[in-house]
């Protein structure tokens, strides 16, 4: 059963005071291209969300939005460097006495000395939230995985529709194609007798270019090779692997002996039919693109 690549899931998760949400996005894609929005203190675990998504999906373009919310998982603490202050003091204590300096020297001068005080950060956070992150992203897999079940499903019965649609416009010319191969051969015959006397003619050979000219309109193997490809699309689309791909590769060698059959024609009837099964392949292909 084919399956669409639109598709929408999310999964929330509560740690001590923090709340963790996961959201997937999937839209049409021709591979399978990730995308990650991650808080920056959990970019070590894009990797292992790209494999959980690789192991969901083969197509489509799948966006992981993670956002948590609560207590800040920074904690800022304040570092001195006691002994390259020892060493500042003891300058400046030189300097007053070389210069003559009087008064206290003012604490902002040290606060404001580079690298003397500095400030870190330590990223602190519940246990438990890395393998919640991970299962949250599954569970959130399987809410667009499901959504994209259920739009393929519709996305099978429009394309079954259209391959019964395609099948009959292909069965009425295979029906037509003997009245048009008949009426060529009596156009052909006409032609002859009008222009040219039945006693100066070799008859074989005049038999013999009437079959050449008559193949070059013949349409017996398009219409057999449509009726292949019709039966691999129908039996393709009822397989389980992502099938997106094939069907597409089908449709268009579906196009390819449709255009033939345009192109040999010369019967009206033969001609709106061509252009009826091409626009039921175009219509078919657009709908390809919504499947992975």
């Amino acid at each position: 059963m084919a399956m669409s690549m639109t598709g929408y899931g999310t999964s929330t998760s509560h740690l001590e005071n923090t709340m963790l949400t996961v959201e997937i996005r999937s839209v049409n894609h021709r591979y399978l291209d990730f995308t990650a929005k991650i808080p920056r203190f959990f970019l070590f675990l894009e990797d292992k969300i790209k494999k959980i998504i690789q192991s969901y999906f083969g197509r489509g373009r799948i966006e992981v939005y993670i956002s948590i919310e609560g207590e800040s998982f920074v904690k800022k603490t304040v570092k001195t460097d006691w002994d390259l202050m020892d060493q500042y003091m003891d300058q400046l204590g030189k300097a007053k006495s070389r210069y003559h300096l009087i008064g206290d020297i003012p604490a902002e001068i040290l606060a404001a000395i580079p690298e003397l005080i500095t400030i870190r950060e330590a990223e602190e956070y519940p246990d438990g939230l890395k393998d919640a992150i991970l299962t949250c992203t599954k569970e959130a897999c399987e809410q667009v995985r499901v959504m994209r079940q259920e739009e393929g499903v519709f996305l099978s019965n429009d394309l079954e529709e259209r391959l019964n649609t395609i099948y009959n416009i292909v069965s009425l010319l295979q029906t037509n194609r003997i009245r048009v191969m008949e009426e060529y051969r009596e156009r052909i015959q006409k032609r002859i007798r009008d222009h040219l006397d039945d006693n100066t003619v070799d008859q074989a050979r005049v038999y013999q270019e009437i079959v050449l000219l008559a193949e070059k309109g013949d349409i017996t193997e398009e219409v057999v090779r449509l009726l292949a490809h019709i039966e691999h699309f129908r039996g393709t689309l009822n397989t389980a692997e992502p099938i997106g791909r094939t069907l597409d590769f089908i449709t268009q060698e579906m196009h390819r002996e449709a255009n033939t059959i345009g192109s040999k024609s010369t019967d009206t009837e033969i001609s709106a039919y061509t252009v009826s099964l091409k626009r039921e392949i175009e219509k078919m292909k657009e709908q390809l693109q919504n499947i992975e």
